[in-house]
């Protein structure tokens, strides 16, 4: 027998199977981002300083203001117009110039929630150093690196899955989801996921990579394009309902169904990291995300409209309950107790279940604590930095309805026929919750292409499941389904394609809308 070293090896085509010829190729990497996001705000401040260019966040906050207004143009003509701003006005001495509130190429083609950025008479200034950088180094940036492969819209018009091809051919999922008068938008963090949930489409995708800041925020404004073709589309068209009230409803009373309806569903309200990946393992690009979508110079969201969700990193939990308090945190828990939840969510192995309500709780108290630590009277001591120890079992019932009603944290739990929906299942979720009042988010399974054949329980079963979880003092519910006919699970449409089981160009073929919101873009 031949050293190891001297073993020969076969060919290539000589190992390869008759499934990996016909299967397309899966990349299983990132590729460098080449041209660089422009919306990814610390990479550019990083070249801006290695470079040379001196600009001050005040200054870098009004560009990417300008350009959020502007509808998020390319690149070479938004700067091309702010320099042409630079042009026609008169030098001064500091190098920096006042550019008018109108610039922009004006393709908005989306409505911005601005108030504060529309507020007449600011010119913001902006360094001609930084906008020469920018026009010298206009191939190595670029406003979307990303675009809309595809996007289907649910027959009942209320769902749309958007996927999203990113510059290096890898795809991610984005879901628009339209309420009454509002909409939330779900967005993906990362290329797959190493969490290996065995209910996820996702989780058999494996990780293949972060996304950045830039590309997070781009699912942003290609989902707030989708909502303003849609709404455009449908403007004008009276319904039968309407044509109906028009003769039969007193004119006051059309008036206020009228103000009703004007709420327009073409402006993105929530911001949910409840797409493809664990948005606390890309913890920096999805800090920096909420914070641009919470920023009133740009998307101006509340920060109860922006809810992170994870399948439990207890150690980032913690720092997101440093860093963001205010917005909302949700626990994918999915089990009641730590044996069977690492049966159907592997990472759980390192994260015991006691932990993660703990950090959990912490975080719906977070501002409370805040609150009671400032009344302190620092005669009553602290650590050497002035901060007080409040443990979240000081709050009383009323502190923590209260806390409770923000609901800046919540716990998922998806139901799955089988153990975890059981009776015993509930009063165990029940009882592990009880005294804290948080919020509990019952999520029917939306099947999958995974290897675990799984069902949802009856909606019987499921009502009283709900029941008695409510009954050990948790606000408990039943989320809406929205999107079953459009793959509209996490990562359920990607998956698909890779199994070369979807077709960009065969999605007429489903149950979708035949006005064209269906169809490539």
């Amino acid at each position: 027998q031949l050293p190891a070293d001297k073993k020969m090896k076969r060919p290539y085509h000589a190992t390869m199977t008759t499934a990996s010829k016909s299967k397309p190729k899966i990349k299983r990497f990132r590729d460098p981002l080449s041209p660089k996001p422009i919306l990814d705000r610390a990479a550019l401040a990083k070249a801006l300083r290695s470079n040379g260019v001196s600009l001050k966040d005040h200054q870098l906050d009004s560009f990417y203001q300008l350009l959020h207004r502007s509808g998020y143009p390319p690149l070479r003509e938004f700067v091309a117009e702010l320099r042409g701003s630079v042009a026609s006005a008169c030098d001064n001495d500091g190098g920096s110039v006042s550019v008018a509130e109108g610039s922009g190429t004006g393709s908005s083609n989306f409505r911005t929630k601005n108030a504060i950025s529309s507020r007449p008479g600011r010119r913001p200034q902006l360094p001609k150093s930084f906008l020469s950088y920018l026009a010298d180094n206009i191939d190595d940036y670029a406003t979307l690196t990303s675009k809309v492969q595809m996007h289907r819209t649910s027959e009942d018009g209320t769902t749309t899955k958007i996927v999203v091809e990113l510059q290096d051919k890898h795809v991610v999922e984005s879901v628009l989801m339209r309420h009454e008068g509002r909409v939330t938008i779900c967005v993906s963090s990362q290329v797959g996921c190493a969490m290996g949930c065995t209910f996820c489409a996702t989780g058999t995708m494996g990780m293949r990579g972060n996304l950045s800041q830039g590309e997070i925020l781009e699912q942003l404004v290609h989902g707030s394009r989708i909502l303003a073709r849609s709404t455009s589309s449908d403007e004008g068209e009276a319904s039968d309902d309407e044509m109906i009230e028009s003769t039969t409803i007193p004119e006051e009373e059309r008036s206020k169904k009228r103000r009703g309806r004007n709420k327009r569903p073409d402006l993105i309200r929530n911001v949910v990291f409840m797409g493809m990946g664990e948005p606390l393992n890309n913890y920096s690009n999805v800090l920096a995300t909420c914070r641009a979508l919470i920023d009133r110079r740009l998307w101006n969201l509340s920060h109860n409209r922006v809810t992170v969700s994870t399948v439990g990193v207890p150690a980032r939990m913690r720092d997101l309950t440093r860093d963001l308090p205010e917005v909302n945190l949700a626990l994918s828990l999915h089990a009641p107790d730590q044996e069977t939840r690492e049966q159907i969510v592997p990472a759980a192995k390192g994260a015991p279940v006691e932990s993660l309500i703990e950090a959990l709780d912490e975080h719906m108290m977070a501002l409370a604590k805040r609150k009671l630590m400032g009344n302190r009277n620092p005669q009553q001591g602290g650590d050497r930095d002035g901060n007080f120890a409040v443990g979240t079992a000081e709050f009383n019932v009323e502190e923590r309805q209260s806390a409770s009603k923000k609901k800046r944290a919540m716990i998922e739990y998806v139901m799955l026929e089988g153990d975890t929906s059981t009776i015993e299942a509930a009063h165990k979720l029940g009882k592990l919750c009880e005294g804290r009042h948080l919020v509990v988010n019952l999520i029917p399974y939306n099947k999958t292409d995974v290897k675990d054949k799984l069902a949802c329980p009856s909606e019987e079963r499921m009502q009283e499941f709900r029941r008695i979880v409510s009954s050990y003092g948790s606000f408990c519910s039943i989320r809406r389904t929205m999107g079953a006919d459009i793959a509209g699970a996490c990562g359920q449409l990607v998956v698909e394609q890779e199994k070369g089981q979807s077709s960009v160009g065969d999605i007429e073929d489903g149950p979708f809308r035949k006005d064209g919101v269906g169809k490539r873009p």
